[in-house]
């Protein structure tokens, strides 16, 4: 059946800022406590997804999640009127406050496992929301993500939009940023590679956490029931090296995979095993030594945290990288000999996403990806999806709801909480996403 491969991007929320919560991601941990540009952040992030629109891929916006988030708060005890939490919190309990405020959920990579019909045993398309348990403050977005996913995809006939695993250490899930669908063709049934960290009841001693566990990507093999898995774990000296989601050194897409040679813990039996399980097609594994990229390149160019896409049109794929590759020179040179060879990879580009770059966020994190078969795409919900005139009409919404600077002082401001919400009432009309869908409008 014809298929094509959709991306819902992230909206990057109005708090889009530096406050360094995730302990791993190198870049979050480097840059915090610099002042962050939101409207730069927003605007980067549309004209990323325009620019793919325009080259004729299904384009889909998810909304941000609503921030700070004062029920969260509340939750703790924290009482009076909405400015008055925000501002005790920020005095009493900063950490939590930090947390109930971060835009983090911009990082669609990790917003859910989507299993494509082809793939499901009902024949519908299958979301599982991460939990996101491994740190606090993203373990906040599972159950706007949700509603978030029931609004594009609506039809229960054709989507199966799930609850997210329960928030235990043991099935701690971190989305697609984990998962890579090979396949000869969208539209026929391929091979989920499930990459994991850790086993639930494994003694961990490493210094950065394994967020993935083995456990949670058998689980949701089995609730999207899912044709052929391969599970393969992540290899710790990437993890130890600042790899905390497994798409920092790799992205796959067809029947390609291209990968650092740290990706895998066994790289060899990875390879032996999808190699198994793919049926009607030969994959093609693209693999980076550490001798031409080492790893601390790879993870601060971002290489690997590129969009591998097929232009309609074309016959070999082009790779959809950050600046940051662009600008280092040993991934610029892995970059453009790819370009330059007779592979699967015939072509290189460059998006300016540096707002998300700089707390460890690339072209990958920002989207999710979803297969949809014709039908499919018809039954999204067509308020969400990109056009020149949803581009327009949310370029001059970012221009006027967001601060060109925000550092980690002014998220305590009773002025931006009202700022924020004015801003997603508005953009909750421009997405046609009902009169109640943040929290706070049920209020």
């Amino acid at each position: 059946m014809k298929a094509t491969e959709a991306n819902a991007d992230g909206l990057i929320g109005p708090t889009h800022s530096y406050a360094g919560l995730s302990p791993g991601n190198l870049a979050s941990s480097l840059n915090r406590g610099e002042a962050s540009n939101p409207r730069a952040a927003v605007l980067q992030g549309l004209q990323k997804m325009k620019a793919l629109a325009d080259l004729g891929l299904p384009q889909f916006v998810l909304p941000p999640q609503e921030r700070p988030y004062i029920p969260f708060l509340r939750s703790l005890g924290f009482t009076g009127s909405d400015a008055a939490v925000l501002e005790t919190a920020w005095k009493q309990a900063p950490s939590f406050a930090a947390a109930a405020c971060s835009a983090s959920a911009m990082w669609a990579a990790n917003a859910a496992t989507v299993t494509p019909s082809a793939d499901s045993a009902d024949g519908r398309v299958h979301f599982t929301p991460a939990n996101l348990t491994t740190n606090l403050h993203r373990s906040l977005e599972h159950r706007q993500t949700k509603r978030s996913l029931q609004a594009l995809f609506p039809d229960p006939d054709r989507f199966a939009v799930h609850d997210a695993l329960p928030s235990v250490a043991h099935l701690a899930d971190e989305g697609a940023a984990n998962h890579v669908r090979l396949c000869a063709d969208h539209g026929e049934s391929g091979v989920n590679l499930m990459v994991w960290g850790r086993e639930a009841f494994e003694a961990w001693d490493g210094a950065f956490p394994a967020r993935q566990t083995r456990e949670a990507s058998e689980a949701i093999m089995r609730r999207h029931e899912a044709g052929r898995p391969v599970l393969a774990r992540q290899g710790r000296a990437a993890i130890a090296g600042g790899t905390f989601h497994n798409d920092v050194v790799c992205v796959g897409a067809l029947d390609t995979l291209f990968f650092h040679d740290l990706a895998f813990e066994d790289t060899a039996g990875t390879k032996a095993a999808i190699r198994a399980a793919a049926t009607g097609f030969e994959p093609v594994f693209v693999e980076v030594s550490s001798d031409d990229l080492p790893l601390a390149d790879a993870i601060s160019s971002y290489l690997f945290n590129s969009m591998l896409i097929r232009v309609p049109g074309e016959d070999r794929m082009t790779l959809v990288c950050p600046t940051e590759t662009r600008d280092n020179p040993r991934s610029h040179a892995v970059a453009q000999g790819l370009a330059a060879s007779n592979g699967p990879i015939g072509a290189v580009r460059y998006v300016d996403v540096r707002q998300s770059m700089r707390n460890g966020g690339g072209p990958a994190c920002l989207r999710l990806r979803v297969v949809l078969t014709e039908a499919e795409l018809a039954a999204t919900h067509p308020a969400m999806r990109m056009t020149d005139d949803l581009f327009a009409r949310l370029t001059v919404w970012g221009e006027r709801w967001y601060r060109d600077r925000l550092t980690a002082s002014d998220l305590s401001d009773p002025a931006l909480l009202t700022e924020t919400r004015e801003a997603l009432d508005e953009l909750t009309t421009i997405l046609d996403l009902g009169g109640v869908f943040y929290p706070f409008q049920k209020g």
